[in-house]
C-alpha cells in the first residue's frame, strides 16, 4: 500500500489545501487525466469516444456530504438531466443492446450527495426518482461507496430499493472487514467490488495492502458464486486475471477513467466487458485526491504536472 496515503487521504479533508491546490493552474493538466470535464458539454464526447472504442461507462457527477435540502434537490435535478443526455447516446457506437447483464450506460450516485445526512429523510426518495427515470431509458444506477460510517444506511437503502429496482447497483470495499459478510447478502445483484478509497480505522478495516487483496479474493469468490454480476473494480492485475480465471461468464471488468488507458482497451480489444469510471463537475478534489492516494503511480503524475511548466 502506499505509504503516503494516510497522508493524502488526510489532505481530502482539509478545506484550506483544497483552497491552495484548485487555484494552481498548472492543476488543470491533472485533472483533465482523471475528470471528464466541468459540465455534461465537455463530458458527452469524452463518452462518445469510450463507447465507440468497445468500452462501456458509468458516470458520477462529483459531489457529496450535501448539507442544504435544496443543494441536494439541484442534485437529482443534475442526475435527471444527465440522465437526458445519455438517452441520446443510445444509437452511438458500442451502444449495441446485448444479453441482460449488458447495459452499456450507468451513472454511479452518492447517497451522501443526495442528502442521506440530513435531518429530513428523503435521499431514497431522491435516489427513486433517478432510478425511475434511468430505467425508462435503459440506463443503470450504481450506488457508490463512502466512508464507514455510510454503509449500513447505504446498503439498507439498496436492499429497500430493489424491491422496486431489481438492477439497482450497490459498490462493496474489500478493505471493510464487514465486506465479505455483506458479499453474502447481495449474490443476486449488482455489485462493484472495490478495495476502497477512504482514510478508515483499523477498527473497522484492513490496513495493509496484503490484508486488503486477499480479503478482494474472498469477496469476489462469494460474489462469483452468486446469481448476481459481479463488477470487478480494480487496476490491480493479480486480481483482474483472478477474475478471467474464476470462469464465470456474466461478470464485467472496471477502470476508472485516465488509469490503465492501455489496459481497459486491451481487455476489451478481447472481447471482455470493461467499463470505464467516468466523473465530471467541478468537485473534484476529494475524487482526485483519493485517486493519488490509491497508486504511487497517479501521485508521481501529479508531482510531475506541478513542477512542470510544459
Amino acid at each position: 500500500m502506499n505509504p503516503l496515503r494516510p497522508v493524502i487521504l488526510a489532505a481530502a479533508g482539509s478545506p484550506r489545501l483544497a483552497k491552495a491546490v484548485t487555484t494552481v493552474p498548472i492543476t488543470a493538466a491533472v485533472v483533465r487525466r482523471f475528470v471528464a470535464g466541468a459540465d455534461r458539454a465537455a463530458l458527452l464526447p469524452v463518452l462518445r469516444g469510450l463507447l465507440a472504442d468497445g468500452r462501456r461507462v458509468s458516470v458520477d457527477f462529483l459531489g457529496e456530504n450535501t448539507t442544504d435540502p435544496a443543494q441536494a434537490d439541484a442534485v437529482v435535478a443534475e442526475y435527471l438531466a444527465l440522465i437526458a443526455d445519455l438517452a441520446t447516446l443510445a444509437d452511438a457506437p458500442g451502444t449495441e443492446l446485448g444479453p441482460e447483464w449488458a447495459v452499456p450506460l450507468e451513472v454511479s450516485v452518492k447517497l451522501s450527495a443526495l442528502g442521506q445526512a440530513l435531518p429530513e429523510p428523503k435521499a431514497v426518495d431522491r435516489l427513486r426518482t433517478i432510478c425511475a427515470a434511468a430505467e425508462r431509458a435503459n440506463i443503470w444506477v450504481t450506488v457508490d461507496a463512502e466512508d464507514h460510517t455510510a454503509t449500513a444506511g447505504t446498503l439498507a437503502t439498496v436492499h429497500a430499493l430493489r424491491a422496486e429496482f431489481p438492477w439497482l447497483g450497490v459498490v462493496l470495499q474489500s478493505y471493510l472487514h464487514r465486506t465479505e459478510a455483506d458479499c453474502g447478502s447481495f449474490t443476486d445483484a449488482r455489485v462493484r467490488l472495490c478495495k476502497g478509497a477512504y482514510n478508515e480505522p483499523p477498527e473497522v478495516a484492513f490496513q495493509h495492502s496484503a490484508e486488503v487483496t486477499g480479503s478482494y479474493l474472498r469477496c469476489l469468490d462469494v460474489l462469483m458464486h452468486g446469481d448476481g454480476y459481479p463488477m470487478v473494480a480494480t487496476h490491480d492485475p493479480a486480481l483482474v486475471e483472478a477474475a478471467i480465471e474464476a470462469g464465470k461468464s456474466r461478470y464485467e471488468h472496471q477502470m476508472l477513467y485516465g488509469v490503465r488507458e492501455l489496459e481497459q482497451r486491451r481487455l476489451a480489444a478481447e472481447g471482455r466487458a470493461v467499463r470505464v469510471y467516468v466523473p465530471y463537475g467541478t468537485e473534484w478534489y476529494g475524487y482526485l485526491t483519493r485517486r493519488l492516494a490509491e497508486r504511487p503511480a497517479n501521485l508521481g503524475f501529479f508531482l510531475r504536472a506541478l513542477v512542470s511548466r510544459g
